[in-house]
Formats: C-alpha cells, structure tokens, sequence
C-alpha cells in the first residue's frame, strides 16, 4: 500500500472521529438523537482507565480464545465436508440435505441448543462460534471445487496421478482463492456469533462486559465495549486475508496504473501510417 492510501484512510478515521465528537458535544439533535451518546473524548478516558486493568485484558483473551478455537474448527469442517460434497455424490446425498435444512437457523438461536448438550458455557459459546462459521466455509468450498476445471485433474491422471495427489496437487490449491473468500465471511458472523452468545451466557469476554455496563447504565463502557469488537475483528480479519493472500501468490495481481493514464476509453496510440513530412 503507498503512503498516499495509508495517509488517506488514517484521513477517513480521524473524520468520523471529529464527526462524532462535533455531534455528541455539541448536542445536535435533527432526527438522530446524538446527545444521547457518549463523546469520543469520554469514550477515550474510559477506554484509558479500563485498559490500566486486569478484567479488560482478561475478557479480551477470552473472546480472543472463543473465537479463534471456534472459528479453527469450522475452517477444518468447512473445507473437509465442503470439499466432500463437491467431489463425492454420496457424500451430497447423505450430507447435503441435513446440513441444507441447517443452513438457514441462525447459530445465535442455537444457544438453548448448546446449554442442553455442554456441560460448560465455554464449551457452548465455542460450538456456536463454530456453527456460525462454518456455513460460510462450507459453502464457498462447495462452490470452489466443483468450479475447478476437469482439464487439471485429467493431466495429473495422464501422468499416474492418484486420488490424493489430485486433492493435494489440483483441488485444494485451486480452491484455496474460493476457500479463503469463506473463511473471511466466517470470521466476520463468527465474531457476530461469539459476542452475542456471551451477552445470552457468557460469565467473562468482550460481549458480557458490554452488556453489563448497557445494564448499568454506563454508556461510554458499552462503547469502549464496542470499539473492542471492531478492533478485533479488523486485526483477524486481516489475519485471514493477508494469509490468504500469501498461500495464493501464484495468482495473478491487478496490474499498477501509470501515473499519467490515458484519457477514458482512449486506446493505445499507434504510429501513423502515413510517411512523416519533410
């Protein structure tokens, strides 16, 4: 990324912080009620003062640890049953219609669920995180390997190939590009997932401590709250893509503009085909 794009998102940052601070300090009510909101100088200051304490940190690695245990076992199950599906007719026959039928719950809804089979809440908040992202995985690996030209994995037959070396050799790699556009939306509803099973069951984590401080009335908590969440999840997020983009660096980049492009719908210029004049 060049310095002038860095430069220009830290711009859109600080925007939306100066808007927001303008908005709540000076009470400005049209439809939105925004003088009911913290500003971001008080959200700051507690931000500061919870972060000099041990229960931020501790709710902080706990939500770290749900998400990351629950979102490891639906990428496993994701890719392992998607790639499945996509190659085997049993396996589309036997699994598809259950997990069809299952796609549409949403995971937040499976919490009873949860409560009834694990012994623990930490066992059920993990489950959950995992059911939530294992559809997005599931689905997009479906579609990738399915997607994978036949021409591949008859070359690597012509050759004595087997099975396993098509799936290590064809199949996997070539849907790594599909796989990982899954696994970014999984990490996304997992979070999703995670934080709102904590705030139903949860004893610690990011999402109980929110939904505590909302029950006390305590507003600049619950945003600090919230400021938490979308770090998180912007840092794994990134995690995921920039992974991603490192085991798929075979692939083909977007090619650099020139710094003086042609005008728009200008092609490239020929030399004139007639002879030049004295």
């Amino acid at each position: 990324m060049t310095p002038g794009r860095r430069l220009l998102r830290l711009a859109s940052l600080g925007a939306a912080l100066l808007a927001w601070q303008l908005l709540t300090s000076l009470d400005v009510e049209l439809w939105l009620r925004f003088g009911q909101f913290p500003t971001a100088t008080e959200v700051a200051s507690k931000l500061a003062e919870r972060a000099s304490t041990g229960p931020y940190w501790q709710d902080l690695l706990s939500s770290l640890s749900r998400i990351v245990s629950g979102f490891a076992l639906a990428a496993v199950l994701g890719v392992a049953v998607g790639t499945a599906i996509a190659r085997s007719r049993v396996a589309a026959d036997v699994l598809g219609p259950v997990l069809e039928v299952l796609r549409p719950i949403p995971a937040i809804a499976l919490v009873p669920v949860a409560i009834l089979l694990f012994p623990s809440n930490e066992q059920g908040i993990v489950f959950i995180t995992c059911a939530a992202a294992f559809f997005p995985v599931l689905v997009s690996t479906r579609h990738a390997v399915a997607a994978l030209s036949p021409v591949w994995e008859e070359a690597v037959l012509t050759m004595g190939g087997g099975r396993g070396r098509i799936l290590l050799s064809v199949v996997l790699p070539g849907a790594l590009p599909g796989v990982f556009g899954g696994l970014s939306v999984g990490i996304g509803v997992g979070w999703i997932c995670v934080i709102s099973a904590e705030m139903i069951s949860g004893e610690y984590g990011v999402g109980y401590r929110t939904w505590q401080d909302y029950t006390v009335v305590d507003y600049p908590g619950v945003f600090v709250g919230m400021a938490t969440i979308g770090a998180l999840g912007w840092l794994t997020s990134t995690a995921v893509e920039r992974l991603g983009r490192r085991l798929t660096h075979w692939l083909p980049t977007r090619p650099q503009r020139p710094a003086a492009a042609a005008a728009p719908g200008a092609g490239p210029r020929r030399p004139s085909a007639e002879p030049a004049l004295p």
